[in-house]
């Protein structure tokens, strides 16, 4: 058996108004927000007595989502957001964006910076690295010129 899809990857926040904010500016949309209490998500989670509140984001081609969340019961366990990238775990999520440095400039008026700096790999994409709200970590990627569509990529 193989997986059918990634149905979403999962971001802690402190401030849920203010990731869903950065979020939107980046392209994402609100598709959903819910307190969830219920005794069955302790029982998923393995976090009992669980109250957190989520939003559910959606990516522009419909395909991705992430899924912020705001843990209001238990206290927070850890805290891994200024952990640097060669740090065990989930640490960031990648997105394709039209324009590296509008994107960059419109989150940087919501506190967004870039970690070091942007990267042209091999004149196929510009790269680079920001820490967003609360000092997530996002990967940026710009694509440039023509690539060829995966239905004509040629396996080895």
């Amino acid at each position: 058996m193989t997986v059918k899809r990634m149905d979403n990857v999962g971001i802690v926040v402190e401030n849920l108004d203010t990731a869903v904010a950065f979020f939107t500016e980046l392209g994402l949309t609100l598709e959903g927000r819910m307190r969830i209490e219920d005794e069955w998500a302790g029982r998923v989670t393995g976090v009992r007595d669980q109250r957190v509140e989520i939003a559910m984001m959606i990516t522009p081609d419909g395909h991705s989502r992430l899924e912020l969340s705001r843990f209001d019961a238990p206290a927070i366990a850890s805290d891994h957001r200024t952990a640097p990238v060669n740090s065990l775990g989930y640490l960031r999520v990648m997105f394709a964006v039209d324009d590296i440095d509008d994107t960059i400039s419109r989150l940087g008026k919501l506190g967004a910076s870039v970690v070091d700096e942007i990267v042209n790999y091999n004149d196929i994409y510009q790269l680079c690295y920001i820490r967003g709200p609360e000092g997530i970590l996002i990967g940026l990627a710009q694509q440039l010129g023509e690539q060829p569509s995966h239905a004509d990529a040629k396996s080895p």
